[in-house]
């Protein structure tokens, strides 16, 4: 019944689409309705502030409008199927809606859409590189990667690893020496998939020789693709140096990639040294790479007679005990008649004394660059004097306890000095 005057004839109206409650006697408005919204107090007619409602909710915000054309846009320019499109979208609302990038600078939030592209792609096998994202972004590569750090951590994302494999892919792909223009000569060009094999067959080797573990994959790529491009054609190519091969393709040089051609360039010598029919040649840095060829055919067994594997640089052999050139001949010796350029057993084991190359010198052992050629490092800091001062209570390491044990022998020596004193 109406409160006010008691009568029992009470309607529903709707007002401006608001269900209403009211007395048609006298007109009073016993209840209203409220404002329609996907929240789960409001289903329970319980009242929302108009802040919190759907409808305000629905506006975006011009950062967020922003930024999704930016990831979108990003998408396009990179060819990106429509799945990924939408993965990034998601990733890049996700991240806006947590205090860690609400409040950060308008460049990071631009910065951010492109993380979201990254790491879409990286999830899903795509190869794309940073460095890529940050030259269509006009980005420096080390506030992206701390922004990228940033997303993975708050989102809680696992992103692979890009292998090296798809890398090169993506890395020749960009070649205009792949591609027959004007300006480039026509000796210097070369098919895609020959450069694509054999630049992939040299990588494995740099890899297997510890050239690729801790080094960025940039400078790598490039050097592995010089030589496969000039193993391809030595004969106009071998004058083309990598500075102007960069130039030719329409790629960066990047600065560590001289130091990465100079150790696959003495890893090659090494193998060279190997195979019987090289060995009347005085092979150096340029010509050895006419025979790359033969080298990646048989890299395991060159690799196992050219560098001694882990743990042999320690067998010395004895003076007056080596191997006498009657008994047995030298480590790696090939006899050019049993054993001709097709026939070359991968898995053969080497011949002769541990620790001796094919032409008699010693073995480089197949460790890391950073072992073989360690950095000099800076002395440390004298310590004072309180330091140097001993105790008798300091802490004895495992290092040090073997010298403070003595063995049976040295304690009865021990009790004869102390009896001879």
């Amino acid at each position: 019944r109406c409160p006010e005057c008691g009568s029992g004839s009470l309607v529903e109206d709707a007002h401006y689409a608001q269900q209403q409650l009211v007395c048609s006697a006298c007109g009073c408005v016993l209840s209203e309705g409220l404002l329609t919204t996907t929240y789960t107090d409001e289903e329970h007619l319980r009242e929302v502030a108009y802040s919190q409602s759907t409808g305000q909710k629905e506006q975006l915000s011009r950062c967020l409008q922003r930024g999704i054309r930016r990831v979108q846009d990003l998408c396009k320019v990179l060819q990106l199927p429509a799945v990924f499109e939408e993965t990034a979208v998601s990733y890049f609302q996700r991240a806006l809606q947590l205090p860690a990038f609400r409040l950060v600078s308008l460049e990071k939030k631009e910065l951010l859409g492109g993380c979201c592209v990254f790491v879409t792609c990286r999830q899903r096998n795509w190869p794309l590189t940073m460095g890529t994202v940050c030259s269509l972004l006009y980005a420096k590569q080390d506030l992206f990667a701390s922004v990228y750090l940033s997303l993975q951590k708050e989102l809680g994302l696992s992103v692979p690893a890009l292998s090296l494999a798809d890398l090169v892919t993506t890395h020749l792909n960009s070649f205009r020496l792949l591609q027959p223009t004007a300006n480039i000569p026509a000796p210097f060009l070369e098919d895609k998939e020959k450069l694509l094999a054999r630049t992939m067959a040299i990588v494995e080797l740099a890899s297997e020789t510890w050239l690729v573990t801790g080094r960025h994959p940039v400078p790598i790529v490039t050097a592995t693709a010089f030589l496969a491009w000039q193993s391809l054609r030595p004969g106009p190519r071998l004058s083309c140096p990598l500075a102007q091969f960069c130039r030719l393709a329409g790629v960066d040089l990047p600065p560590p990639a001289h130091l990465r051609l100079k150790e696959l360039l003495e890893i090659l010598l090494g193998m060279a040294s190997q195979l019987s029919w090289l060995r009347g040649f005085d092979l150096d840095r340029k010509t050895v790479v006419k025979h790359i060829g033969d080298l990646l055919q048989h890299r395991v067994f060159l690799l196992k007679n050219a560098f001694s594997q882990h743990g042999e640089e320690q067998q010395d052999t004895a003076p007056g005990q080596g191997c006498s050139d009657k008994d047995s001949p030298d480590k790696g010796s090939l006899d050019t008649d049993s054993l001709d350029r097709g026939s070359l057993d991968k898995d053969s084991p080497g011949q002769g004394c541990p620790g001796q190359g094919s032409r008699g010198g010693p073995l480089r052992p197949l460790l890391p660059p950073c072992l073989l050629h360690p950095r000099k490092r800076l002395r440390p800091a004298a310590p004072s004097a309180a330091a140097v001062a001993p105790t008798g209570d300091e802490p004895i390491s495992d290092s040090e306890i073997e010298q403070y044990l003595r063995s049976p022998e040295e304690i009865r020596a021990l009790r004869k000095a102390k009896v001879w004193l």
